[in-house]
């Protein structure tokens, strides 16, 4: 698929000021304006969620390595920089780990839901809640795995032209 080059409706103007430029993905998906707008305002609900940011886009790295989304783990690497993520934060994150207790919980419940197809066992669960991740957390969690996964099979489908720095190799981390 290619990249709008025309936003005749205004939609890529607000995702630049949103962000600052308009990412190819993005750009491709706006051929499909419901698909963006969709994408968007779920987006943009789950902003204003109970999830830090932080958390979120460690949310939306480890999703993007789970799925094998080149395009995300680069760009959810660029944004966790931004948002002073060290590159061992960053590498835990996409092996589902955290120095925090707690962060650690909630990717790991992400990358359960992903990998039981959203199946998480009873065991699990309470395990999660006894990290001290609430009901309104794993709604969230959910919820974020779903939209990054658009984001990630979209990418796979249309294959946008890389516009971040490519992330690193994945490598084994400290425990």
């Amino acid at each position: 698929m290619t990249a709008l080059t025309e936003d005749t409706d205004g939609r890529l103007a607000e995702v630049r000021k949103q962000l600052g430029r308009v990412p190819n993905l993005y750009a491709t998906m706006a051929n499909g304006p419901a698909a963006l707008d969709g994408y968007l305002a779920m987006r943009d609900k789950l902003a204003h969620g109970v999830l830090r940011l932080k958390v979120r886009e460690q949310l939306a790295l480890l999703v993007a390595q789970e799925n094998g989304c080149d395009y995300c783990v680069a760009a959810h690497t660029f944004r966790g920089q931004k948002l002073h993520l060290t590159d061992e934060d960053l590498m835990r994150t996409r092996h589902a780990a955290d120095t925090d207790p707690h962060t650690a919980a909630v990717l790991n419940l992400a990358r359960e839901v992903m990998r039981t197809k959203g199946k998480v066992s009873d065991d699990f669960l309470a395990g999660t809640r006894a990290a001290g991740v609430t009901d309104a957390e794993t709604a969230e969690v959910v919820a974020h795995v779903a939209l990054n996964t658009l984001s990630n099979y979209f990418n796979h489908v249309a294959r946008p032209e890389l516009d971040f720095p490519a992330a690193p190799a994945l490598t084994e981390v400290a425990a």
